[in-house]
This record gives structure tokens, sequence and C-alpha cells, in this order.
């Protein structure tokens, strides 16, 4: 799995679980996790590399 497939399967799975639960301290652990996935995706998609492979540009 690329790296940002993991991501976004993360950013995914903490913002449902967020919704559903019921316990607001880990609910907000679960959105810091998300926004800190996002980051990470943001940086990634931003200095192209994708899967652990740097892309060129042409």
């Amino acid at each position: 799995m690329a790296r940002i497939d993991y991501l976004n399967d993360q950013i995914s799975r903490a913002e449902r679980l967020a919704k559903m639960i019921a316990d607001e301290l880990t609910a907000a652990r679960l959105r810091a996790f998300a926004a800190e996935c996002r980051a990470e995706l943001a940086e990634t998609e931003q200095r192209g590399d994708f899967a652990g492979l740097r892309v060129r540009a042409v």
C-alpha cells in the first residue's frame, strides 16, 4: 500500500471513529491524529514523494 493510500485510509478511519465515539477526549485525540495525517499527506504530495519514490517534474 502506498503511503498516500495509507494516510488517506487512516484519516477516514479516525474521522469516522471520532464521530461515533461518546468520549470527548478520545474523539479529540482521533481528530488530532487525523490532522497529523493530513499534514503529512500534504507534505508528501507537495514534495512529490509517492509510494516511497521521488517523482521528478518533467
